[in-house]
């Protein structure tokens, strides 16, 4: 009976000795568990904190030559590479220009200048320092290898900025128009008061000739200012009077 009591003694142990192991590693690893959630936690709530302190400013560049036959969606995709972009603006030629492409039978609309926002400003000034007077197409083959990237960050320039300049450049264009519209009709007023004039003075004479009295033609009392040819015409003869001889003169 001692014996078997010792058998069931020795047998036992181990067993409660192997569970009391495994509840302290299940007690481990969630402790573990939990300092990781709470060091994840507390990191999420640091980046949390310096996104909120450090806001991403956005930066507008400055594109002063546009090649032809390059779309905003071009232009999208060839800054992207760099950084988060925003918004895109492209200067249209001036409408001359286009009636007179018109003309020449090309109705392939180009841009001249342009505005491309960048969201945090940092990149768009690295973006401006390194690709300026670079080609703009990377490969050989590319259609804008030929063209350079004529780029610069506006410092302290924003978007709404823009837009005023363009407002402000659309109403100076429509004074423009209004003043030339109104020169216009000025001159063609003038021309019409002087050819109703000169219709009346046609009639005039005519009546006096039927009548047979004598007109009188106006003339103009005034000296017209020599020409440069006239001037130097006069030089020379004055030089070469014929009481003188040049040849004399000369030896």
């Amino acid at each position: 009976a001692p014996e078997d009591m010792a058998d069931e003694e020795s047998g036992e142990m181990p067993k409660i000795e192997a569970d009391e192991d495994d509840d302290n590693t299940e007690n481990d690893d969630e402790e573990l568990n939990d300092e990781e959630l709470k060091e994840e936690a507390e990191g999420d709530l640091k980046e949390k904190k310096v996104s909120v302190g450090k806001t991403c400013l956005p930066g507008i560049v400055y594109l002063g030559h546009i090649p032809p036959r390059l779309r905003p969606k071009n232009m999208r995709s060839m800054l992207s590479l760099y950084g988060e972009i925003g918004r895109i603006f492209l200067q249209p030629e001036d409408r001359s220009v286009k009636r007179k492409k018109k003309k020449a039978g090309t109705k392939a609309c180009s841009f001249t200048e342009g505005w491309v926002e960048f969201r945090d400003k940092r990149v768009a000034k690295r973006v401006a320092a390194s690709l300026h007077n670079t080609p703009m197409g990377a490969r050989k083959r590319s259609r804008f290898v030929s063209d350079l990237w004529n780029i610069k960050y506006l410092h302290r320039f924003q978007w709404c900025h823009l837009s005023e300049r363009l407002a402000y450049e659309m109403t100076v264009l429509q004074q423009r128009l209004r003043t030339e519209i109104s020169q216009a009709k000025r001159e063609t007023n003038f021309y019409l008061a002087n050819v109703e004039k000169s219709q009346n003075m046609d009639k005039l004479r005519k009546k006096r000739e039927r009548k047979g009295e004598k007109i009188e033609e106006k003339t103009w009392n005034f000296t017209q200012r020599c020409t440069e040819d006239e001037i130097q015409m006069s030089r020379l003869q004055q030089t070469f009077a014929p009481d003188t001889c040049w040849c004399c003169e000369r030896h």
